[in-house]
């Protein structure tokens, strides 16, 4: 048995619940694991609350993509891994026949990285689903380069900041967009070259001015709604407005019949691309990786909280209020498994 995270309706935090649930023993291309530490995503909340991309397929459900921990079984046909390996999870499957909320869980072997030396449970529950996010939609789908200008939205975000680190990392200029004054100076502290004030500065024109008039290469966007209009007005010519988030929640439109049919490549993207297509995932957690031991990346943890604060964590991550990522850090207790 192992302390397992359920919810058995869709509403607020306040319907998760913490409950004993038989693990059971890893099948073919499955590892078990020693769950240390979750990495907290809003994918999560709207899964939750019956808002997510896909339906609970079936009640209990259970939660969670990202965690890091140490292997304890492999299942048949699984390589490459070995009991007491320190692994992470990273976001390849759907919650609807995995979760990670819990002391120990059964995952997909492909959707397990090992862990770099040197990065501890709390930090390798936070780095993989920014990164890959980040890296997947800015490298590997908009092919940013040196020279390049970025434009990042909700920059506070756990994805908002590595994508600040991963544009450094590749020579190009981030400039990050916050709604507010107070997170301005972490943004800075972070790396981003410019940032901007939405709620007392123009974007638009702070843009253009820091690009001399010719706008960003790419614009990453997690707030989409008819905001994607305004942000569309900055991409340069042959440039890109990859959109990976809704939390304006409201429609988004295509800012193409806004503005009098420029051309403008618009897309959005999902993690998903990047971890279940194999060589895209060897090539982004290589990058990563190699991030991590240089020290270039270091993911930011804004809290960690207990298994059993799940629901305050929850009530947090809804809020909005973090710099960086939140953690379930998973004290573990004799078990009978």
């Amino acid at each position: 048995m192992a302390k397992t995270v359920r919810f058995h309706e869709y509403g607020g935090p306040d319907v998760l619940r913490l409950e004993d649930v038989e693990v059971g023993e890893p099948g073919p291309g499955e590892l078990l694991i020693r769950v240390d530490a979750i990495g907290l995503n809003r994918a999560e909340v709207l899964f939750r609350s019956g808002d997510y991309i896909e339906p609970v397929k079936e009640f209990p459900a259970r939660l969670g993509a990202e965690a890091a921990g140490v292997v304890e079984a492999a299942g048949a046909d699984v390589a490459g891994f070995e009991a007491a390996q320190p692994v992470s999870v990273v976001p390849a499957f759907s919650m609807n026949d995995y979760g990670v909320y819990a002391e120990r869980a059964i995952v997909p072997a492909a959707a397990v990285v090992p862990r770099p030396g040197g990065v501890g449970a709390v930090e390798g529950a936070a780095v993989w689903m920014p990164y890959l996010t980040a890296y997947g939609a800015l490298v590997e789908v908009g092919g940013m380069r040196a020279g390049d200008t970025v434009v990042l939205t909700a920059a506070s975000s756990s994805v908002g900041l590595a994508a600040i680190q991963v544009a450094n990392r590749v020579g190009a200029t981030p400039i990050a967009t916050t709604r507010t004054r107070a997170k301005a100076e972490r943004l800075r502290k972070a790396g981003a070259a410019e940032v901007i004030v939405a709620d007392e500065e123009d974007v638009v024109t702070r843009v253009l001015d820091l690009t001399g008039r010719r706008g960003a290469e790419l614009v990453f966007d997690a707030v989409a709604g008819p905001g994607v209009v305004d942000l569309a007005k900055v991409v340069a010519p042959g440039g890109t407005l990859l959109e990976y988030g809704a939390l304006s929640g409201e429609v988004t439109p295509y800012p193409g019949f806004e503005l009098g049919m420029p051309a403008l490549n618009m897309r959005t993207y999902l993690v998903h691309e990047t971890t279940t297509d194999p060589e895209r995932l060897r090539r982004a957690a290589a990058f990563v990786s190699s991030g991590l031991r240089s020290g270039a990346f270091e993911p930011v943890v804004d809290r960690v909280f207990g298994l059993d604060e799940i629901v305050a964590a929850h009530r947090y991550l809804e809020a909005g209020d973090q710099v960086g990522k939140i953690v379930i850090s998973v004290d573990h207790y004799p078990t009978d498994r």
